[in-house]
C-alpha cells in the first residue's frame, strides 16, 4: 500500500501546511511498498543496460526513468524515447535539443547512451541519483493528485536549481522556462499572462516575460531566482494568482490572496 500524502488547504496556507509536513510526509511516501519495490529493483538492474534499446525492453526500470524526469505519460511512446535517447545531446539537431520540452534533454543527458559507451548507467552512483529524482517526482505527482498547483510548487527549487546549473545565457534560461511546461506554467501565471501569448513570436513572448520579472521582482533575469527567498515570492504569486482563478467571485474580494497581490508591485 503506498502512503498518500495529505494537503487539507489551498493556495498559501496549503503551502505554508506542505512546508511544515513535506519531511515527514515524503518520507513516508518512500518508504511505501511499491516505491521500495521500484526503486530497489532500478538499483539493481540498472548498470547491466548498456543501451536504449534495453532499457526500453524493461518497463519497471523505463518506468523509474521517465518517472524521474516527470515524463511519466511517455511510457507507452517507447519509439519516441529511444530515439530521444539514442540520438543524445551532442549533436545540436538530435532530438533531445530540438524539441522544446528540455526535460527530454535533461533524460538524454542524465542517461548518456547516445553521448559515449559505456553510458552513465554503469556508474556506480546512477542508480542512486535517478532513484532518488524518482521518489521525490512521485511524491509531487501524489500531492498533484490532490492538488496539481502543488504539485508545480513542490518541483519549481529543483526545475530551477537545473536550469541554473546549466550556466546558459540569460535569454537560453528564459526560453528554457517558456519550453518546459511545469515552469512556464508557474512562471505564466505568476506573471498574469494568458495562455494565448505563447502563440506570440518568441522573442516576443522573451520581451514580455522579461518585463514582468523587471515589474513584480526589480530584476529581469532568471538568474535571481536561484535565491530561495525569491522563489518563495514567486510561489506566492503564483498560488495567489491560482487560488483567485477558482475562488467564488463573492469571496475573492475578502481572500487571502488578493491581499498577497495587492502587497505587490503593479502588474501593468
Amino acid at each position: 500500500m503506498t502512503f498518500q500524502p495529505v494537503v487539507p488547504l489551498g493556495g498559501n496556507a496549503g503551502w505554508a501546511f506542505l512546508q511544515r509536513t513535506r519531511e515527514a510526509q515524503q518520507e513516508a511516501f518512500e518508504q511505501s511498498a511499491t516505491i521500495q519495490r521500484d526503486t530497489t529493483y532500478f538499483r539493481e538492474t540498472i548498470a547491466s543496460v548498456t543501451t536504449a534499446e534495453a532499457l526500453m525492453e524493461d518497463r519497471r526500470l523505463l518506468t523509474v526513468a521517465l518517472g524521474a524526469f516527470g515524463l511519466d505519460d511517455d511510457i507507452n511512446n517507447t519509439f519516441f524515447i529511444r530515439k530521444v535517447l539514442e540520438e543524445g545531446t551532442l549533436d545540436p539537431d538530435s532530438l533531445a535539443n530540438r524539441l522544446s520540452d528540455k526535460r527530454y534533454l535533461a533524460l538524454a543527458e542524465a542517461f548518456g547512451f547516445g553521448d559515449q559507451f559505456p553510458p552513465n548507467t554503469v556508474l556506480s552512483d546512477f542508480g542512486t541519483q535517478i532513484t532518488e529524482r524518482f521518489e521525490t517526482r512521485q511524491f509531487e505527482v501524489a500531492i498533484g493528485t490532490q492538488n496539481p498547483d502543488m504539485r508545480l510548487a513542490l518541483g519549481l527549487s529543483d526545475e530551477l536549481s537545473a536550469l541554473n546549473a546549466r550556466g546558459q545565457s540569460d535569454d537560453a534560461a528564459w526560453f528554457t522556462i517558456m519550453a518546459t511546461p511545469p515552469l512556464r506554467t508557474v512562471f505564466e501565471r505568476a506573471f498574469a499572462l494568458p495562455t494565448s501569448v505563447g502563440a506570440l513570436d518568441i522573442d516576443r513572448q522573451l520581451e514580455i516575460f522579461r518585463d514582468k520579472a523587471a515589474s513584480l521582482f526589480g530584476d529581469s533575469t532568471v538568474a535571481q531566482f536561484a535565491d530561495p527567498e525569491r522563489q518563495d515570492e514567486l510561489v506566492r504569486l503564483f498560488l495567489a494568482r491560482s487560488e483567485l482563478q477558482t475562488a467564488p467571485s463573492a469571496t475573492v474580494r475578502g481572500s487571502a490572496a488578493l491581499a498577497i497581490l495587492q502587497s505587490t508591485q503593479p502588474l501593468f
